[in-house]
């Protein structure tokens, strides 16, 4: 079991400390390869504290990193020539930094004291274009050492007629081009990103606030029925 954390700012140090009390933790509203190395770097922390106190280590965690949204959010701003490439090429990207981190000296030495790696989560993975692949991004998002949380129906959908077209490389492929292409167009990707993860941090406050309200309603239910 897992708890969501979001990789916000504010979460970081939360992540570090979860993570240092040997609570699995699922990074969430990931948008960037920025934002995903900054939940890297605080896992990292936490479980070298682990091992400078004397604690094991393994301690699981998952970093998710959300695609379709970005397509979402340039479909009418971009030509219908670049539309759902954003997100692809933003994993990749994020996949260059995943990568490169698991190769990186201070997580080789906390894996030689046991360490699990924390593993990059493709997540938000279904087809929002109607006029795209319904298994567009788990065919190009294919990679070892990940997760992909593909909803239901494109789940039965890559079963149906899924196929990959190879897996990422390790060097992300041509990420650093379609990005270059996008800003050329005209898209401030850091300033989305930034803007992607406070829309989805303000979302979850909603549903937090709402779950809340909910159990007041039902507690003052029960303690009527009960009196």
């Amino acid at each position: 079991m897992f708890i969501k954390i979001p990789g916000t700012k504010e979460g970081i140090p939360a992540i570090e400390e979860a993570i240092f009390a040997g609570i699995p933790v699922n990074v969430t509203l990931l948008f960037s390869h920025d934002q995903y190395l900054a939940s890297a770097a605080a896992f990292l922390r936490g479980i070298e504290r682990r091992i400078d106190a004397g604690l094991n280590p393994d301690v699981g965690s998952v970093a998710s990193l959300f695609i379709s949204r970005w397509d979402t959010a340039v479909a009418e701003k971009v030509p219908a020539t670049m539309q759902n490439q954003l997100g692809i090429a933003v994993g990749k990207q994020t996949f260059k930094a995943y990568r490169s981190f698991l190769a990186s000296e201070g997580w080789q030495r906390a894996a030689n004291f046991g360490a699990r790696p924390q593993r990059l989560l493709f997540a938000s993975t279904g087809t929002k274009d109607p006029k795209a692949s319904d298994i567009l991004y788990i065919r190009a998002l294919a990679a070892p050492f990940t997760v992909n949380t593909m909803p239901e129906n494109t789940l039965k959908a890559f079963g149906d007629h899924g196929e990959t077209s190879g897996v990422l490389s390790a060097d992300g492929g041509d990420a650093e081009t379609v990005l270059a292409q996008f800003t050329k167009a005209g898209i401030d990707i850091p300033a989305l990103a930034a803007r992607l993860q406070d829309e989805g941090a303000k979302a979850f406050v909603k549903s937090w606030n709402e779950l809340m309200a909910v159990i007041e309603t039902k507690s003052g239910a029960l303690q009527k029925l009960a009196t």
